[in-house]
């Protein structure tokens, strides 16, 4: 596409004025003939032409304020910033055993301040609540056998050691625990006493998964503690459960379901010779996981008196604003206060709203509240678009949350602090990195997006209109791209969040959250064609795995060549910032093991690229594949790094 120039509305600069003066002294003043740098006439022409130089340069500079006026005109808004979100975990004092520990919504946690950086809040989403529970029964499951077999435990624990899987374990033997009762998102502590048969397992990696029941399959818990290597001896294990862990019937007993669940062990690592002997279980609830988002709360604000005047705008004390939870709710009290607040409903825009309506728009980036206007008619009358409050009534606006963008994007383990006391929580963690925090569109940003805009004219018809509306749907998106698929009428759209800035993409970065995805749906089926049917996922990542041995130069240090290798390819290999011109990783492009040979070569104290190999590897489960020249990506695929090897030795 070509881009049009921005016209000068006067391209004269200062020598241009002075020469032109010049020419006019000598038609209209012929007698006057010193025109020498020295005269006193040439210099104030010269200092009049400077004034003029600049007054010339001011206005060259309207173009572009109209340019922004137009995109105003057309409904183009300022994208405001988004929030990150993470998961916390509550951790309790003492494991819950009685009474059940509630969090509630709205809790203050926070990062822990230091002399260089304020803290970074977040708050709370939901109620969370550590249900009590302990172990009422355990059974044993094995392939080969039918059914579960129940085994004899009493309110003292076990009565008699068993084995937790078949004497010669298999994948799918099984250890299942039933509680007295589901214990969503909470996390489980489970002290186990064991005799140290199961050997040959590696602790830190054995093939063992723990399993929570959900009422329609066995889904994942994640261990965030396994100090037993994998039943493998007496220790303390720390499961979390997902949120749709539910009662059920299995064995014919009613309860919640856990299970540890042997593995297939993989090719290079050894599985259970023996199965582990129980001698004891006890289990109880010690923590609970809520999502919370980088925002700050203002309850209720007070605006100014209303003037009972159409269009009028409010200034808010906070911005930018984001509606985490919900919409700002706008009411009014009509002067002496005899009638009850009247409820203010937002909207987009004033097209729809009658002389009656009380809705209003919020400028989430401005920090501002517009009332309709009064627009006049052909006939002189003037048509409001929307309701006016009487004159001298109270206005307030409440439920804002201000804060987000990409400072939310906290790693791992950084939010620690709680910013008041609950009874009986010793801390807090986040276990994951803070995601989807992105900073607010720029001006420039939204002048480059204006034409998209009105090109698109609020309808998703081809390819680069499914993208720009995911966009603006979802600010916390770093890349969109639409496919068409082989059934008619049909578009996929492949959305990739953006990851926290500073550190290394990972998998668990590049997946979208639930929430990101059903807005960016919600946004595509008002604006998709008749008939159109849209899929919304995230891309299939391929891991690729980089193995190279490097020769430094003499005067280099091999550890500095490694660490500097390793960092161009995680560079390179990255599907938001990577790729040969740094714009992310092109959908469907191969990975070829040439440009990775001269990728390395351009390594600052590389002297010789020895040998370069690629693999293939499964970004979830790290299984590798065979060494390959050319790893090729089908059209809706990006790579991800994994687990890069590079041996550097040192010049003879």
């Amino acid at each position: 596409m070509t881009v049009l120039p921005t016209p000068d509305l006067d391209d004269r600069r200062f020598q241009d004025l002075v020469d032109e003066a010049k020419r006019l002294i000598r038609r209209r003043c012929p007698e006057w003939t010193d025109h020498n740098l020295s005269d006193p006439g040439i210099t104030l022409i010269e200092a009049f032409a400077l004034m003029t130089d600049q007054m010339l340069h001011r206005l060259n500079q309207v173009p572009d304020r109209l340019y922004a006026k137009f995109l105003d005109l057309i409904g183009l808004r300022m994208l405001p910033p988004a929030a990150a979100r993470v998961p916390v975990t509550f951790w309790s004092t003492t494991p819950v055993t009685e009474a059940p520990l509630v969090v509630h919504e709205g809790t203050r946690v926070a990062t822990v301040r230091t002399e260089a950086e304020e803290a970074i809040g977040f708050r709370t989403d939901h109620e969370v609540t550590l249900v009590p529970t302990r172990l009422v029964r355990v059974l044993t499951f094995r392939p080969d056998h039918d059914g579960h077999l129940e085994l004899d435990y009493g309110k003292h624990g076990l009565r008699d050691p068993f084995p937790a899987f078949g004497e010669y374990p298999r994948a799918g033997d099984s250890l299942v625990l039933g509680l007295d009762g589901a214990v969503p998102h909470c996390a489980v502590g489970l002290d186990f006493d064991g005799r140290i048969d199961g050997v040959g397992v590696d602790p830190d990696d054995p093939p063992l998964v723990w399993e929570a029941w959900t009422g329609a399959e066995w889904s994942t818990c994640e261990v965030s503690l396994d100090g037993t290597g994998g039943l493998n001896r007496s220790g303390h294990v720390v499961v979390h459960v997902p949120g749709g862990h539910t009662s059920s019937v299995l064995g014919g007993h009613m309860a919640g379901w856990l299970r540890a669940r042997a593995l297939d062990p993989r090719d290079d690592l050894p599985g259970y010779s023996s199965s582990p002997i129980v001698h004891g279980l006890t289990v109880a609830t010690v923590g609970a996981t809520v999502r919370a988002t980088h925002v700050e709360e203002v309850d209720e604000q007070d605006l100014e008196e209303a003037e009972g005047v159409p269009g009028q705008r409010f200034a808010l004390r906070h911005g930018p604003v984001l509606a985490p939870g919900g919409p700002p709710v706008l009411e009014t009290l009509a002067p002496g206060g005899d009638t009850a607040w009247e409820v203010w409903t937002r909207v987009d825009d004033f097209s729809a709203s009658g002389p009656d309506d009380r809705h209003f728009i919020l400028d989430a980036v401005a920090g501002e509240i517009r009332l309709g206007p009064a627009v006049r008619q052909p006939d002189g009358t003037l048509r409001r678009f929307g309701a006016v409050p009487a004159a001298g009534a109270a206005v307030r606006v409440r439920g804002l949350a201000v804060g987000g963008g990409a400072r939310g994007n906290v790693a791992a383990g950084a939010v620690r602090s709680l910013m008041s006391s609950i009874p009986f929580i010793s801390g807090v963690e986040n276990r994951r990195p803070a995601q989807g925090g992105v900073d607010g569109e720029t001006l420039a940003e939204a002048v480059a997006r204006g034409p998209l805009l009105l090109r698109s004219s609020n309808r998703a018809v081809t390819a680069e209109d499914f993208e720009t509306i995911a966009r603006q749907a979802a600010p916390e998106l770093a890349r969109a791209r639409c496919l068409p698929m082989e059934e008619p009428g049909s578009v996929q759209v492949l959305v990739v969040p953006a990851a926290p800035p500073g550190e290394r993409v990972r998998l668990e970065h590049l997946v979208p959250a639930q929430d990101t995805l059903d807005r960016v749906a919600a946004r595509l089926d008002e604006v998709r064609l008749v008939g159109t049917r849209i899929m919304i996922e995230p891309p299939l990542y391929r891991g690729v795995t980089v193995v190279a041995r490097i020769t430094a130069h003499r005067r280099a240090t091999a550890e500095r060549v490694r660490e500097d290798a390793e960092k161009a390819l995680y560079r390179f290999l990255d599907p938001l910032t990577g790729g040969p011109h740094g714009d992310g990783w092109p959908f469907g492009r191969p990975v070829q093991v040439g440009e990775i040979f001269a990728l390395l070569q351009r390594v600052d104290g590389a002297d010789l690229v020895d040998d370069v190999r690629l693999f293939a590897a499964n970004p979830v489960t790290g299984e590798r594949g065979q060494e390959s020249r050319r790893i090729d990506l089908s059209r809706h695929s990006l790579v991800v790094s994994y687990d890069h090897h590079i041996k550097v030795e040192e010049a003879r």
